[in-house]
């Protein structure tokens, strides 16, 4: 096993311990990549394993509501409720930027979506994710998609790809050219990790009152102590993303980005800690889409999680790792407005392994999709960014 890949796993360790942030972009990186086209593509991996079932409620689903009483929003319509997507879906409210896209046929979710692989592991279904394989490759697979791009480009350095961050996504690594870069001024720890800091000691009669008492000197809430809400001057995904935005938007620029948030491992008080990192990738995507400007017309955002969480609440108002949870595609010239994939239903008998969301779509068939239909690549280049996966395409994912 390679150094870098020893030296991925050992972050993402530290991170889900909540041990990276002082060390890393506040557990938010970026890696863009040029390539010789007009179209862009950007993909947002949200490590943790996002909660597809609060992301998207499928409130139309008549079994949610005994199986997760007070676990997710209202239902639309209320005071603070989800926001609607047609009648059975609706958004989580923290996601208001993005139902506005979606208003606009500039978003659209596929639910009940998941890897071919079926591990709740975060190290081994991150890896599987970024490799586009189960099993470890030579390369990430947005990494051979720059290679398909750009076959005859073997020496353009740091035009071909450039990570921003002091750690380079497996997504990105192998044969094209990657370069690297870190802006100081995200190398500030997110307050995620003052919050589990802040956890770990709640309990102790004093270094907990102790900590509470000087992060909230500080500035820190209660809100944000307990995951709820971030702090003034702490949104590093969305400068990182209108960062990104501006780089792509260039003629000359980038034309693959991957971007990472953390904060979606909510085994405990999930109600409260999960509108914090959705108002930053809600945040982030509305910043992305300002930088971009007119080029967000040829871009293709595919936001994207290594599994889903359990249907049913743990004994801490929160959810273990489960299986399948929801992707989205954004862009303007996304075939949005809708809420696609077979929807398995909540109801006795239909759980996966009695616990989890069933996956219906294959998380692959929705990134095949994107890169037949916008980047253009064909039958024998999709066969090299998924050797092992045969799953067809998902067509219709963008107009025309």
């Amino acid at each position: 096993m390679s150094p870098h890949h020893d030296a991925a796993i050992l972050t993402r360790r530290a991170t889900l311990l909540g041990l990276a942030g002082a060390i890393t972009l506040g557990r938010t990186s970026l890696a863009v990549a040029a390539a010789p086209t007009e179209q862009r593509l950007v993909v947002v991996l949200l490590r943790g394993a996002l909660d597809g079932l609060s992301a998207v409620v499928p409130h139309g689903d008549p079994a949610l509501a005994g199986l997760r009483a007070g676990m997710g929003p209202g239902a639309p319509g209320v005071e603070g409720g989800a926001l609607d997507l047609g009648g059975f879906y609706a958004l989580h409210p923290a996601l208001s930027g993005m139902h506005a896209l979606y208003g606009n046929g500039e978003m659209l979710a596929v639910h009940a979506v998941a890897g071919s692989w079926r591990n709740r592991s975060h190290f081994e279904a991150q890896d599987w994710l970024e490799f586009g394989a189960e099993h470890r490759l030579s390369s990430g697979w947005l990494n051979r998609v720059a290679g398909a791009l750009a076959p005859s480009q073997p020496g353009k350095g740091a035009e071909l790809a450039l990570a921003v961050g002091n750690l380079m996504p497996v997504l990105l690594r192998g044969p094209a050219p990657v370069g690297n870069w870190l802006p100081q001024s995200f190398q500030a720890p997110q307050a995620d990790l003052y919050a589990r800091i802040a956890a770990l000691h709640a309990r102790d009669p004093v270094t907990g009152p102790a900590l509470t008492t000087g992060l909230r000197e500080r500035g820190f809430s209660a809100a944000t102590l307990a995951g709820a809400e971030e702090p003034a001057n702490k949104f590093a995904f969305p400068a990182l993303a209108a960062s990104a935005g501006k780089m792509l938007a260039a003629a000359n620029g980038p034309r693959l980005a991957a971007l990472e948030i953390g904060g979606w491992d909510t085994h405990a008080n999930q109600a409260d800690r999960l509108a914090g990192p959705l108002r930053q990738l809600d945040a982030g995507l509305l910043a992305l889409k300002a930088a971009l400007g007119p080029v967000w017309a040829r871009t293709a955002v595919l936001v994207m999680t290594e599994f889903g969480r359990t249907v049913r609440p743990n004994g801490t108002r929160g959810t273990d790792h489960g299986t399948a949870s929801v992707a989205f595609v954004l862009g303007g010239g996304v075939a949005g407005g809708r809420v696609r994939g077979d929807w398995p239903g909540l109801g006795e008998g239909k759980l996966f392994e009695n616990r989890d969301l069933a996956p219906t779509t294959d998380l692959a068939a929705i990134t095949k999709g994107v890169l037949a239909q916008h980047l253009r690549l064909d039958a024998r280049a999709l066969a090299a960014v998924f050797p092992d996966n045969r799953v067809a395409a998902m067509s219709g994912l963008l107009r025309g």
